[in-house]
């Protein structure tokens, strides 16, 4: 039985794998993170129990927050496995710049921003974007 198999740009993938993990941090954020991480109030200098009392209501409100972005964050991801297998293999008038400007507004803004925070997560978080950034210069300089 011969099985073809269709070999994808390696920029092509990169961003396949890009989507999904925005899909999965998504799903995190709806189903999982909880609304306030121990960092947190480490940024804030002060502590769960001082913003609790400070601002009751605050965590129910802030997994309203999460979950919505987590939305956005999976939709994103959606649309991103989707350029990555649509448009990206007959390299469609315009991908470059849909792949370079929705890569900088969402895992190279949250990447910087985690540094800003000086987050747990930050190197972790860089991961996706030097992904992302990888596949977008290897879609670039591509056939």
């Amino acid at each position: 039985m011969n099985v073809v198999i269709e070999k994808r740009h390696v920029s092509t993938w990169m961003l396949i794998v890009c989507g999904v993990w925005l899909v999965g941090l998504g799903l995190y954020f709806i189903i999982l993170r909880p609304p306030l991480l121990p960092e947190d109030p480490r940024f804030m200098g002060t502590s769960l129990a001082h913003i609790r009392t400070a601002t009751p209501g605050l965590e129910s409100w802030l997994k309203k927050v999460f979950t919505v972005m987590g939305g956005f964050m999976a939709g994103a991801g959606v649309l991103t496995v989707f350029v990555a297998t649509v448009a990206m293999p007959p390299r469609l008038r315009g991908t470059s710049w849909a792949i370079a400007l929705s890569g900088a507004l969402t895992v190279v803004l949250m990447s910087a921003t985690n540094f800003a925070l000086y987050s747990d997560f930050r190197w972790l978080l860089l991961i996706p974007a030097l992904v992302w950034l990888a596949g977008l210069v290897f879609y670039v300089v591509g056939r």
